[in-house]
């Protein structure tokens, strides 16, 4: 709890620093948040902030995502901003007459800075380079749709840590992207210097690529090594690899052009902190909508 509470300390210092850092011809730019970030959010990364509604295929259980990075401060060249970001990622349970008991919960807000630059050499494929650093907290909670009431308790499941558990994790982010008009390709890196239960590896590696395709059409992949936890040892050793394989469309020509209905593969360690010891595989269908 005072982690968190310092965190929270770090972050709105941070924030009121830069705002009342900004010389005054800059004032109206950093009192206009646009959600246009100059960092575009990553297409298939399941952390990316965002509102998503997306039925797992096959098995009871829905993902409903929302949250949004909103972009506090942008130079007049729109080459560097800092932002904010805030996120929800529940997992929730489908049962009959159109219920969704939430089985988990994670929340996540921080702050970020993004920067970008014009790539002006024929001899490589891309236009534009830009980056993406974020000091984040994230934290998960078992929420109804946990709970047995027939029982009384908590459903406790084979290899998993105690219920009541406290999670939370506070990290550094940075992510490096080339672009070119439709397409990226980007890789990043994961510092993680606090966390509950604590015997976490500190480091985690990202790469992925996003392609357009004709008619609105688009693929996306976003790979991570993410530690992974032994329970007879309690903490982690080794990483995994955790992918999310996604194909989707733009809904450009009926003039949505905020929204994507897309389908995705997702194979590794859970996304949910609650589970960050269980590997899932599972496909899911839905709209994304970009903020």
């Amino acid at each position: 709890m005072k982690r968190t509470y310092s965190l929270c300390k770090v972050l709105f210092i941070l924030t009121v620093t830069l705002l009342t850092s900004l010389d005054k011809t800059s004032a109206a730019t950093a009192l206009n948040p646009s959600t246009k970030t100059i960092f575009k959010p990553l297409l298939a990364d399941p952390f990316e902030p965002r509102v998503a509604v997306m039925p797992w295929l096959g098995k009871s259980a829905l993902q409903l995502d929302i949250g949004s990075s909103t972009d506090l401060y942008q130079n007049d060249n729109k080459t560097f901003a800092a932002g904010v970001d805030f996120g929800t990622y529940s997992l929730l349970r489908r049962k009959n007459n159109f219920k969704f008991p939430v089985d988990t919960v994670d929340y996540l807000f921080g702050i970020n800075a993004s920067w970008k630059k014009q790539i002006n050499c024929k001899r490589l494929p891309f236009d534009e380079f830009s980056a993406r650093a974020r000091i984040s907290h994230i934290s998960a909670h078992f929420e109804d749709g946990h709970y047995d009431e027939d029982a009384g308790g908590w459903i406790q499941e084979a290899g998993a840590p105690h219920i009541p558990l406290t999670y939370s994790r506070e990290f550094v982010n940075l992510v490096l992207a080339l672009s070119s008009p439709g397409h990226r390709f980007y890789t990043g890196y994961q510092y993680l210097y606090h966390s509950l239960p604590d015997g976490i590896n500190a480091h985690s590696f990202q790469a992925g690529a996003e392609l357009s395709t004709p008619y609105n059409t688009y693929l996306a992949a976003d790979f991570k090594l993410l530690p992974v936890w032994q329970p007879s040892l309690k903490k982690t050793r080794g990483h995994r690899g955790t992918w999310n394989l996604q194909a989707g469309i733009r809904l450009n020509g009926i003039g949505l052009e905020k929204v994507r209905v897309a389908c995705n593969y997702y194979n590794g360690i859970s996304r949910h902190g609650m589970y960050f010891y269980k590997p899932e595989s599972y496909t899911t269908a839905g709209i994304i909508i970009d903020f």
